[in-house]
């Protein structure tokens, strides 16, 4: 007779829901992992040398060998990130995954104080030093486009509950006088790729500090390819970032904020051409006060119909019309403008997946510069993703979401043959039909290399 244990518990008995069959529940020494899938994106990690990269810029050396290295810490926390952790305690749910270990290649994994605790560490210095220098690195291996890059500005709130340093009362469109930090993003479109960000206070207005944010990005990127435009929303009319993109010879497409002298001038523009029964294109030039030059502005006017809301913005003067009026250096036609720049509407989506799918907004700790770090690192698995996507020639971007659940889960058995580590992927979550041709796919990939444009001299 088998002797019962707090070692050894007795199996259980329940009974299925519809069919009423008998399930026994029982115990295994094996180590399980939901995430066999993952084993893709560590090849993907292995390929990039990714590990040593980090370790060569990594801040912070720890001398006692009781410690858990800086790298596997981080790594652990992006890994975390990942598998769907939204909070720091989250990360403790891949402590008891041994098969997952196996595939990282590390004995223990760090508790969530430690990952707090190293984020701790970050002072700005720290950050800049780190994750300034992953950027470039990333930035390198960008596909090269003979057109050049689209480069959209964009801020978002972040909500916070607690003392937290820099969480202020701001702009909060949800939740009104909620303390929030308010992040400043600028994104590459057409590569997906997050080429710069800013942690804020709440306070902060969507364009405080843009022009210097903006040079920073500048420098990051060098010259590596060219910057065919700049996007923007109305938070960013300012006489200060125009006239730097100008300075820079960077064409640019912001929103115009609709003051009374814009509301006039649109009011004013007298020839419209039609683009169709709703649509209407005009334009006019205009110098506002302070300004030391007149900038070109197009209008986009709409009927209003009932059936469908309309988005621009109503003109008391002019009943049963909606007004967009976009600012530009671009010479083009009315209508590409305005079509360019609806393009941009897939920056939301980008932060949305920062918010939703990697809970960009959820690591908070109480000094600024240790949640602005750990923003960072979400940034840089945002561009370890879409990155990942090319290397493994997907088709189409996917969001991380559905990357999770369609790439990186998947039920898998850590086994051993010799002294080889053997993880058996279950055939009935696909077994190895979906990573194989990825895993090819990493292999065959080759790095793109990305040119250096020559600086062209003033004149």
């Amino acid at each position: 007779m088998e002797l019962k244990t707090a070692d050894n518990p007795v199996p259980r008995e329940i009974h299925s829901l519809f069919s009423g069959q008998r399930v026994v529940l029982r115990e295994t020494s094996r180590a399980v992992t939901p995430l066999g899938g993952v084993a893709v994106f560590v090849a993907f990690l292995e390929k990039l040398n990714f590990t040593g990269k980090v370790r060569e810029h990594m801040p912070f050396r720890f001398t006692s060998p009781n410690q858990i290295e800086p790298t596997v810490t981080l790594t652990a926390f992006l890994i975390s990130v990942l598998a769907g952790a939204k909070r720091f305690a989250h990360t403790g749910l891949l402590r008891g995954d041994r098969a997952l270990h196996a595939l990282l290649g590390i004995q223990r994994f760090p508790t969530d104080d430690t990952i707090r605790n190293l984020f701790r560490r970050f002072k700005m210095g720290d950050v800049h030093r780190l994750f300034d220098l992953l950027a470039e690195w990333m930035m390198e291996r960008l596909p090269v486009r003979a057109e050049g890059y689209t480069l959209d500005l964009d801020s978002t709130v972040f909500e916070r509950y607690g003392q937290q340093e820099g969480s202020l009362k701001g702009h909060n469109p949800r939740k009104h006088g909620r303390p929030s930090h308010h992040p400043l993003l600028a994104a590459l479109s057409e590569a997906h790729f997050l080429l710069h960000g800013w942690l804020r206070s709440g306070n902060c207005a969507s364009a405080r500090g843009v022009v210097e944010f903006l040079k920073e990005a500048l420098a990051l990127w060098s010259q590596r390819q060219k910057i065919r435009l700049v996007r923007a929303d109305s938070g960013f009319f300012d006489d200060k970032l125009l006239s730097f993109l100008e300075e820079r010879r960077l064409p640019y497409i912001v929103v115009a904020r609709m003051t009374r002298f814009i509301q006039r001038e649109a009011q004013r523009v007298a020839h419209w051409r039609a683009l169709d029964e709703n649509f209407s294109v005009g334009q006019f030039r205009l110098q506002l006060c302070g300004w030391e030059l007149a900038r070109r502005f197009v209008v986009v006017r709409e009927r209003e119909r009932e059936p469908r809301g309309t988005k621009g913005r109503k003109l008391m003067d002019v009943p049963g019309y909606t007004f967009r009026v976009f600012v530009t250096t671009r010479m083009d036609a009315e209508e590409e403008i305005w079509r360019d720049y609806n393009r941009r509407a897939d920056m939301d989506n980008r932060i949305a997946e920062l918010k939703h799918d990697l809970a960009a907004d959820r690591f908070c700790l109480k000094q600024f510069f240790a949640t602005e770090a750990a923003f960072q690192c979400i940034l840089l698995l945002f561009n370890l993703l879409a990155e990942f996507q090319r290397a493994a020639g997907l088709t189409g971007y996917r969001e991380p979401a559905t990357l999770r659940a369609t790439v990186f889960t998947c039920d898998a058995i850590l086994g051993r043959a010799g002294r080889r580590i053997v993880l058996h992927m279950s055939e009935s979550w696909g077994g190895l039909k979906t990573p194989n041709p990825l895993i090819d796919s990493i292999f065959k990939w080759k790095f793109p290399t990305s040119p250096k444009l020559e600086i062209a001299p003033a004149t």
